[in-house]
């Protein structure tokens, strides 16, 4: 289980050559998760920690470590973008990216899942003031999450 979160950890650090002017880490976290269909199999406590790298002109990419609804370890690697909203401090955001983790009964809980890993698009919404952000991220058709974090 820790051989997966330290190769996180290196992909994310091992390009800080490419720092540029304005660019950020942004470490977060989720605070509340609710399921859109309530099912007492659910878990609504992602212990969710990610790392992403936003640059200047609106381009991220990071990876993040969770536990599903079905309290099983995953991870989710990915590249998007953020779109500022001018004069505001809203933002929207898009990725894309590989989620890894639900095998077992639950591999097909989520689709194109055949090899243990399956494609994830995930829009967000989010506030940043300051070195603070918050988003409302939308988990498809089961669920929505709250995460807060801190650019570094």
């Amino acid at each position: 289980m820790k051989k997966p979160i330290i190769a996180l950890v290196a992909l994310l650090l091992a390009p800080l050559a490419w720092a540029g002017e304005g660019d950020s880490w942004y470490l977060q976290t989720s605070v509340i998760t609710r399921h859109w269909n309530h099912d007492p199999e659910h878990n609504n406590h992602q212990d969710l920690v990610g790392l992403e790298r936003n640059r200047a002109d609106g381009w991220v990419w990071g990876g993040a470590t969770f536990r599903n609804s079905f309290r099983q370890r995953s991870n989710y690697a990915y590249a998007g973008k953020r779109f500022d909203l001018d004069g505001s401090p809203f933002y929207f955001k898009v990725t894309g990216g590989a989620l890894q983790g639900y095998h077992g009964e639950y591999r097909d809980k989520i689709p194109l899942n055949r090899y243990g890993v399956a494609p994830a698009v995930i829009p967000s919404v989010g506030a940043q003031a300051g070195r603070f952000a918050s988003e409302f991220v939308v988990l498809g058709n089961s669920a929505g999450m709250i995460n807060v974090g801190v650019h570094l």
